[in-house]
């Protein structure tokens, strides 16, 4: 019995091609040569090589055995709605994805960009890209570039003067990225990788502090703005040597601190004050929704403070925590992105899953398996699909 034969009617049938582009792309990412695969089935590597390229049927004895040792089953290669991205090898070409941090946070990114185009699928629903246009880093003053492309962004979302307060909601619902939060190792802080048939795809570190997810996102934003095509990972400390890597890094901080409102915050806040203080610190970083170091960079790159601001707070007892508390009170916490996903999924996949719950195309342990969650989270994301079903019927009935 060959492959083919095992799915429901010929229309149903993936093609040869497809099913052995399919098994590539999981050989792939499973590390393993043609040589490793075709011993697996007692094969040449010829018979390997004939399959991936479409032009021999694979017997579904051999499709087992190959999944098998490729740490996926028959029914995902065969499955008409799934989807097979190869971004993992791609990020393995990077020099950092050595590390085994990246690898694993390479393959998490795959792994639900995968699960959330094959959700669409299953549903029949497409995501709507808003995508601004790829600005290239052309030659000249980077800074200015960078600069530019930050303002033209912001009015392109619609941002204005004000802060960043969610920017999962800025590149998920407003630009059409798909973007995910989880825990990752702690020197991961973002990776970013662009596919044609999925488009931009961002995974973000929910264990960092919401500033510096905050950062992390935009600067993976940036990627995406200048180098669309080419995969990035963030990791801590990052040396930013690359003409990439720096036009990113001002971008990040030309998007989040605007130099014109920057500058008129600093005017209002410092009016009538000899000196920069503290104070002022906490009041602008809170204003813009960034760390007081990234706040006080930004005013010595304006020249609002003299070079070594920064070094002299630290050097004096620093910008405590406290100390904020004493000049802006108790506030609510900022709504963290780590929150928004509680290392489960984002708003709009949620629905997904939940749709396909209801419709009875996935188990809960099937999504689980597919959302890399355990059971408890699957129903924290299922929790509540049967009170959005009756509200509504009851109050929000939909025309088509």
């Amino acid at each position: 019995m060959d492959a083919g034969k095992s799915m429901n009617g010929n229309s149903e049938r993936l093609g040869d091609a497809e099913i052995g582009e399919r098994l590539r792309i999981a050989r792939e990412a499973a590390k393993l040569t043609q040589a490793e695969a075709a011993a697996a089935i007692g094969a040449a590597r010829t018979t390997i090589v004939a399959i991936e390229q479409g032009k021999r049927r694979i017997q579904i004895d051999e499709l087992q055995k190959l999944a098998t040792s490729y740490r996926t089953s028959a029914n995902a290669i065969l499955r008409k709605e799934a989807v097979h991205l190869d971004m993992v090898p791609r990020f393995r070409k990077l020099s950092e994805s050595s590390d085994h941090a990246v690898e694993q946070a390479s393959r998490l990114l795959n792994d639900l960009v995968r699960a959330e185009v094959e959700l669409e699928n299953a549903l029949g629903v497409a995501r709507t890209r808003n995508y601004p246009p790829e600005r290239p880093i052309l030659p000249g003053d980077i800074r200015i570039q960078a600069e530019q492309d930050a303002q033209e962004l912001r009015d392109w979302v619609g941002l204005g003067p004000g802060p960043v307060t969610d920017i999962v909601s800025i590149l998920d619902l407003q630009l059409g990225i798909r973007v995910y939060v989880r825990r990752l190792d702690g020197k991961v802080a973002g990776l970013f990788a662009y596919d044609d048939a999925a488009g931009a795809c961002i995974l973000l570190n929910a264990n960092h502090p919401h500033e510096r997810l905050t950062q992390s996102g935009v600067h993976e934003l940036a990627h995406f703005i200048s180098t669309r095509r080419q995969p990035e990972v963030l990791t801590d400390d990052e040396p930013f040597v690359s003409r990439e890597e720096r036009y990113a890094n001002i971008f990040q901080r030309c998007f989040l601190t605007p130099s014109r409102a920057v500058r008129q915050r600093f005017a209002e806040i410092t009016a009538g004050q000899s000196h920069l203080t503290r104070r002022h610190i906490i009041f602008l970083a809170h204003a813009f929704g960034v760390s007081r170091e990234a706040m006080v960079r930004r005013l010595e790159e304006l020249k609002l403070a003299k070079d070594g601001t920064w070094d002299w707070f630290q050097s004096h007892g620093g910008i405590t925590d406290e100390q904020a508390r004493e000049v802006l009170g108790e506030l609510p916490a900022r709504p963290s992105s780590s929150v928004l996903a509680r290392g489960l999924v984002p708003p709009r996949l949620a629905l997904l899953a939940r749709e396909a719950w209801k419709k009875q195309f996935y188990s809960e342990g099937q999504l689980a398996r597919l959302l890399q969650l355990d059971r408890h989270e699957v129903r924290e994301v299922l929790d509540g699909a049967d009170i959005e079903e009756s509200e509504a019927d009851e109050l929000f009935k939909l025309s088509h």
